[in-house]
């Protein structure tokens, strides 16, 4: 959402200089785009435990390999498991 506000912003912006546009409206439309980008910053800013665990995704199945995967799916093949056939009356 905010994303879409600060695109719909830059545009007016664009938009503003291109028509020649009052110079107040130009300059209250970038002072809200830079103070939404201030704010993105700062919420990137306090999720860095996130990106960090986002990094670490796949390491797991990096370490285990595809044999282990082959191995899985071929028991899944053999051992179909699920739910008791149905017994017809």
């Amino acid at each position: 959402m905010a994303l879409g506000a600060i695109k719909r912003r830059l545009l007016d912006i664009d938009k503003g200089l291109a028509t020649g546009a009052p110079l107040d409206a130009v300059r209250a439309n970038l002072a809200f785009v830079v103070g939404m980008v201030d704010e993105l910053v700062r919420q990137e800013e306090k999720l860095p435990a996130a990106r960090q665990l986002g990094q670490l995704g796949g390491l797991t199945t990096a370490k285990r390999g595809p044999d282990y995967f082959r191995e899985l799916a071929a028991r899944r093949k053999t051992h179909g498991g699920g739910r008791p056939r149905k017994n017809a009356i």
